[in-house]
């Protein structure tokens, strides 16, 4: 048995354009945007959807297109990668120990290891 829960919303941009998109997201949401201490590649975009987190990523890959994906966080980033790939997802990286998805309709997300304390508790799903 295992728990997760959708906590992120990221918006993916090559990394020499991740300040204007953050300034442009941030006005457009009515939000601020903040650097996340000890990890320059986000910005986070404060309180866009309640509990989930909101930020910019910047990718420093030379073919980093412009996208959005999602994390999705878990207490067991196997189990979790497991039930998504057995409902359709095809794994197309690992990261750090995070995995990367892709979606039967093709958009990306990650599993992620369980980071949120409270927040996970209250919201997470359990899993047989």
């Amino acid at each position: 048995m295992h728990r997760s829960r959708l906590s992120t919303l990221l918006i993916d941009v090559p990394a020499d354009a991740a300040e204007a998109s953050a300034a442009f997201w941030a006005a457009t949401l009515g939000v601020s945007a903040e650097p996340v201490e000890g990890e320059p590649q986000f910005t986070s975009l404060r309180g866009v959807i309640g509990d989930l987190v909101t930020a910019v990523q910047g990718l420093d890959s030379p073919d980093a297109a412009p996208r959005y994906h999602l994390d999705i966080e878990t207490d067991d980033v196997a189990a979790e990668t497991a039930r998504l790939t057995s409902l359709g997802a095809e794994e197309v990286a690992e990261w750090q120990g995070c995995h990367t998805l892709r979606a039967p309709g093709g958009q990306l997300l990650c599993v992620i290891p369980q980071h949120s304390g409270d927040k996970f508790d209250r919201l997470a799903t359990t899993w047989p």
